[in-house]
């Protein structure tokens, strides 16, 4: 892939330079797999930073950053066998130069092995490696030459599908106490499709007639859910803030298993909603459009840069009977103590159910950080049943498949609070309770790929009345 010069345009001059579209990627990795920000907010900043650059070149920068974090064990083994120079041990611009490079010749079969050499080397000098160029090339051309004859990992065994998926072992080995391996090959598989942008309609704003043709007057392609009314997944979205429907707030992003979680709510006319930990917001959106202006939310979060993202959600989307705060879920509130018709515990968690939205979480995750979850989830569980009024409910719901966040978190709630699980049959789409049958005990453990949904919990409880 050759050069191609700035353009010359003088009111708005766009990166067009190879280069400078793999620094963009190279500067992605550095701030993700070095400096540990978490790679969806990191692309999303550096995009909206270079919004003038066209869509072929947005769409490399998203696909080589991605795909180089999705598949890094793989590719850092892949070097370590042809460099004497172990990737621990490079420097992390190397490191990271090698990697998004290594991705290009392996994954990328439209991309000539001699341009990904020859820009890698341009970077190399670019960032004041000149002594190193010659062995970022030779790695490179060792690689080239034989990425046919690597061996390819025994999918068969649970070091295979580490390796080849990039997964950590210790978690294939948590899953396994769940999951046959037929099942843990099937969730890696799902992992690794690119999943969809799955949109709600707020049906308290615009009607789905009117975001159709919304979305048609744009020549946005879409797709009715199967069995979720007022869903659709969108394809060949560039921009979602160039989406008329997205930025007049008729639709809001939400994957269809966290829409479930709000038809888990069961919420009625004037109900007040608690949500304890909600950024970015979407399911207690989703609970105040579900309201249609009666009722009221509460919809809380941490940290000020989390509340920041769920009002600018619920600006965008104009729902007025919210209320947004700072406040730390850990702290109880006496005052709100049985104030609330329906609270949401949608808490901190692993995460490792959205693997496929969130590459990176898979690394950033420890088997000591999971079973500290687990503790904070209690702790603030503690505090969440007391918010819920007698007669009011409790959804306990986490975006992971590990069953000691999950059902083991059920067994406590039974056993440490006065709440008892409520079958949630007659909330769930007959597709659900058709494959998920225990919906009827109160509980759902979605499988990441099963009905094309990412791996996500939902528990439902009631408060007795004397309680």
């Amino acid at each position: 892939m050759t050069d191609v010069k700035a353009s010359e345009n003088k009111d708005n001059i766009t990166l067009q330079c190879e280069t400078d579209t793999r620094e963009l990627v190279l500067q992605i990795l550095l701030e993700v797999m070095e400096k540990e920000k978490m790679s969806h907010y990191v692309l999303r900043s550096t995009l909206a930073s270079n919004h003038n650059m066209d869509k072929a070149k947005r769409a490399f920068v998203s696909k080589v950053s991605l795909g180089t974090i999705e598949n890094l064990m793989y590719i850092d083994s892949i070097i370590n066998s042809v460099s004497k120079v172990k990737v621990k041990k490079m420097k992390p611009v190397i490191r990271n130069l090698l990697r998004m490079s290594v991705y290009q010749l392996l994954y990328l079969e439209n991309v000539p092995d001699s341009a990904v050499c020859n820009e890698a080397v341009k970077l190399a000098a670019k960032h004041k490696f000149h002594n190193l160029k010659g062995f970022v090339n030779g790695v490179l051309r060792n690689i080239a030459r034989g990425k046919d004859d690597f061996e390819k990992p025994d999918v068969g065994t649970l070091e295979g599908i580490s390796l080849y998926n990039s997964i950590p072992v210790w978690i294939l080995e948590k899953w396994n106490q769940s999951y046959s391996i037929d099942e843990i090959q099937h969730m890696c598989q799902h992992f690794r499709q690119e999943p969809p942008l799955t949109v709600r309609v707020n049906q308290s704003k615009a009607s789905m007639k009117e975001v159709e043709a919304s979305l048609q007057s744009q020549n946005i392609v879409y797709e009715s859910h199967p069995f979720l009314a007022g869903v659709y997944k969108l394809t060949g979205i560039d921009r979602l803030d160039m989406v008329e429907a997205f930025e007049k707030g008729w639709i809001q992003v939400q994957d269809a298993s966290s829409i479930l979680c709000g038809y888990a709510m069961g919420l009625k006319k004037d109900d007040y909603l608690l949500d304890l930990c909600s950024a970015p917001g979407g399911k207690a959106i989703h609970g105040a459009d579900l309201l249609m202006g009666t009722g009221k939310v509460w919809a809380r979060d941490l940290t000020p840069y989390k509340v920041k993202l769920i009002q600018d959600n619920a600006k965008r989307c104009h729902m007025d009977n919210m209320e947004i705060s700072c406040q730390d879920a850990l702290v109880f509130w006496g005052e709100e103590q049985e104030k609330y018709d329906v609270v949401l515990a949608d808490l901190p968690c692993s995460g490792l159910g959205i693997i496929g939205r969130k590459k990176d979480i898979k690394y950033r995750m420890t088997q000591q950080q999971q079973e500290e979850l687990v503790l904070l989830q209690r702790e603030i569980l503690k505090n969440a049943w007391r918010y819920v009024k007698p007669g009011g409910h409790l959804i306990y719901s986490t975006c992971t498949v590990n069953s000691q966040e999950n059902q083991d978190n059920v067994g406590w709630i039974q056993e440490n609070t006065p709440l008892q699980l409520e079958s949630l049959q007659p909330f769930m789409p007959r597709e659900v309770w058709e494959e998920y049958p225990e919906c009827e005990r109160g509980y759902v453990q979605f499988v990441p790929g099963k009905l094309e949904m990412d791996g996500f919990f939902i528990s439902r409880f009631v408060r007795n009345e004397f309680a």
